[in-house]
């Protein structure tokens, strides 16, 4: 299986900007950006610190100069995307509140575009969460939750039918849809691929 290259990044900054204005990324943003990738194609046990610093080509002392250990870079690779998919959800529904049907078009927009960006995140929550501490997997579990129900209040919002529990279902489904990107192949091009997974979740959404 071959995943594109994951873009977990911290929100833009001013400082150290490179052309077009683009921040240039820390050695750690760097680090960590190849950590996710061996995670997700070798599984986290298959992984070790050296491999890493081989890798990015850092020595051992260097590598937990940035990061304590593998568990370190897990969080650092889950949480913080956890936190911007809630963000961005409720920025999103913010400014539709008066539309469900227009709300419902730009959070998928969105999710599809953070599951194509980030095929290898998706591919390390799907089957390496459980390998975090107990905190910062509940911190994610709770993120999660939150952005879940997000989703289900503009369902519910679209669909009078619904109730919350139903929405929640509905919801759940269309992640798979959506997070389906470590699966597939680049025989179709990402405009295409985008074009296909936002119209299947609205198909399943809008019922």
């Amino acid at each position: 299986m071959t995943l594109e290259q994951s873009s977990v990044r911290p929100p833009a900054q001013t400082r150290g900007a490179g052309p077009a204005g683009q921040r240039r990324r820390s050695r750690r943003e760097e680090i960590l950006e190849i950590a996710v990738g061996l995670f997700a194609t070798r599984g986290y046990h298959g992984v070790s610190m050296d491999d890493i610093g081989a890798a990015a080509g850092v020595t051992g002392p260097a590598l937990y100069h940035h990061f304590a250990g593998k568990e370190a870079m897990l969080a650092a690779a889950l949480i913080p995307v956890s936190e911007q998919l809630l963000d961005g959800g409720q920025k999103r529904i913010a400014d539709s509140s008066d539309d469900p049907a227009a709300a419902l078009a730009t959070l998928v927009d969105f999710h599809v575009e953070f599951a194509l960006a980030n095929p290898a995140v998706i591919a390390l929550h799907l089957h390496e969460l459980d390998r975090l501490p107990e905190e910062p997997r509940r911190q994610i579990r709770r993120l999660q939750r939150l952005y879940v129900e997000e989703w289900v209040s503009t369902l519910t919002a679209l669909r009078g039918e619904l109730n919350a529990g139903e929405a929640r279902v509905l919801a759940h489904a269309a992640f798979g849809l959506m997070n389906s990107t470590p699966f597939l192949g680049g025989e179709v091009d990402r405009t295409r691929r985008a074009e296909l997974l936002r119209a299947a979740t609205l198909s399943a959404l809008q019922g």
